[in-house]
């Protein structure tokens, strides 16, 4: 069982892809990719990484940073996906989004 802000965080996230499906996913990976991509040519530039990234290599190093962001790349999904699909839906002509409920103290 996951307890504490990182399971709550989780929680919306499951809640988030099941409202929104392939528009959460997408805007996850998305986030995923473009964050390792600025890693590896952050290490490729010359940042230097310690301790267990700095002696992964450049993608292994890129990867493992990009691991210890992933609280923050949920946090920004769940903020994102909700206006990513409304502006969607406004281009294609069709109604706003669902909001997600907001968790109360009581979950």
């Amino acid at each position: 069982m996951t307890v504490g802000w990182f399971g709550d965080l989780k929680r919306r996230h499951e809640a988030l892809i099941e409202e929104y499906g392939k528009a959460a996913i997408a805007t996850y990976f998305t986030i995923f990719f473009g964050t390792l991509l600025s890693f590896w040519l952050a290490i490729k530039s010359g940042v230097e990484l310690s301790g267990a990234a700095g002696s992964a290599g450049t993608i292994g190093g890129a990867y493992l940073a990009t691991k210890l962001t992933q609280p923050v790349r949920i946090g920004v999904t769940l903020v994102l996906t909700p206006a990513v699909v409304g502006v969607w839906r406004r281009l294609r002509g069709h109604e706003p989004p669902p909001q997600l409920p907001a968790s109360s103290p009581e979950d």
